[in-house]
């Protein structure tokens, strides 16, 4: 896992082809807006979130955010454990965003 603040978060999803943006946070959260092209796997139904990392594809590059970058460094490193290769959490999440958002 690499943390890294929203500058270098889209520099690299930018010139990244096989970047996967995932959105750990409840759909309580999300419906407040997301990511553009962002995966929610709500960390908190930790279930449901560890099915949903289990069917994508550890070569990939997966930029996960949450609220704080709280919850998104906890899954980053799970997903560490379980193999994955490149995973990145932005720092500060959705609370220092300043990028575009999406309605969920």
């Amino acid at each position: 896992m690499e943390n890294i603040n929203q500058e270098k978060w889209s520099q690299l999803i930018e010139s990244n082809k096989d970047a996967l943006i995932l959105d750990v946070r409840t759909p309580q959260e999300c419906a407040q807006g997301i990511q553009p092209n962002a995966e929610v796997l709500n960390f908190l139904d930790y279930d449901s979130f560890i099915k949903g990392i289990e069917r994508l594809n550890k070569d990939k590059s997966f930029f996960v955010y949450c609220r704080s970058g709280n919850r998104s460094a906890k899954a980053c490193m799970i997903m560490d454990q379980m193999g994955f290769r490149k995973t990145y959490n932005l720092l500060g999440g959705m609370i220092e965003w300043k990028g575009k958002i999406e309605i969920y």
